[in-house]
């Protein structure tokens, strides 16, 4: 079993008892059920831009909000001003508790299922010396960047994409199913409509090298067609039109990230596909 403590994540708690409602009417998934559970979702603007995207653990009769330290501070300002009246204490956990994940292997008592794909393991919010990492956060990243799974801040920038943008509509971040939350409309009409022109894309260096660092340009010939997030190994994630990328494909022009020539494909997992011209894409 590979393990890995998160150290760029944090922890935000949710408690009180009105906890689950308060959530449950502004997050875009379901939450995990009273004996356990994890779930990932996000909090959008009124207007469907995701402002960031967490799990969602069970913990003791609250819940525990993994998320990116970077986006923390917002997403704390922002269920502060939901609040309103509600009977709901929220607070950073500060050094008190620690995300790990893992895979290959059995997960420990206490961890779940990552809930976006079966391939990247497990997840587990514990004390920081509850578990004994044998790997770091790198492996981590570089298994994701491998399955072609993006983070918030990276791979995708907040307040600025929508949930299909992220993809989150195939890694079960949204639950069409569910009432109303914040920036419901917005994602419903893109889900029924099928309007999602950004999407996730994995590329592979051409010529088996490094590639630039997040956020160069994509490029179909001269024009840009989408941002770099998270490489590893020679793949990175992006993303990208996906129609304008289409067009070049079938055109046979040159993909590139940065200057350096690039393959593109869609991820196993994804619920979406290249436009018809495209004949399934590259590599």
């Amino acid at each position: 079993m590979a393990l890995a403590r998160l150290t760029e994540r944090t922890i935000l708690k949710v408690g009180g008892p009105e906890a689950r409602h308060f959530l449950a009417n502004i997050v875009t998934c379901d939450l995990p059920p009273d004996e356990g559970g994890l779930a990932y979702g996000a909090l959008l603007t009124p207007q469907g831009k995701i402002i960031a995207d967490f799990f969602i653990h069970r913990l003791g009769e609250g819940f525990a909000l993994d998320i990116a330290a970077a986006a923390a501070p917002d997403l704390l300002k922002r269920l502060t001003l939901y609040r309103l009246r509600a009977k709901v204490d929220i607070a950073e956990a500060g050094e008190a508790l620690a995300v790990f994940a893992g895979w290959d292997g059995a997960a420990p008592e206490g961890a779940h299922a990552d809930p976006r794909l079966e391939a990247l393991g497990w997840r587990m919010v514990a004390a920081p010396d509850a578990l004994s990492p044998d790997t770091d956060a790198v492996a981590y990243h570089a298994r994701r960047v491998l399955l072609g799974v993006p983070e918030g801040g990276t791979d995708f920038l907040y307040n600025d994409a929508f949930p299909h943008d992220a993809a989150m509509d195939c890694l079960h971040g949204v639950a069409f199913r569910k009432g109303c939350y914040i920036g419901q409309e917005v994602v419903s009409r893109m889900q029924h409509r099928g309007t999602a022109r950004r999407r996730m894309v994995l590329l592979t260096a051409s010529n088996g090298g490094a590639l630039p660092e997040t956020g160069a340009d994509v490029l179909a010939g001269e024009k840009v067609v989408g941002r770099l997030g998270s490489s590893a190994d020679g793949k990175a994630i992006a993303l990208v039109r996906i129609d304008r990328l289409g067009e070049a494909i079938a055109a046979g022009q040159e993909i590139s990230a940065g200057g350096t020539p690039v393959a593109a494909a869609l991820p196993d997992w994804a619920c979406y596909t290249w436009p018809e011209a495209t004949a399934g894409g590259q590599g």
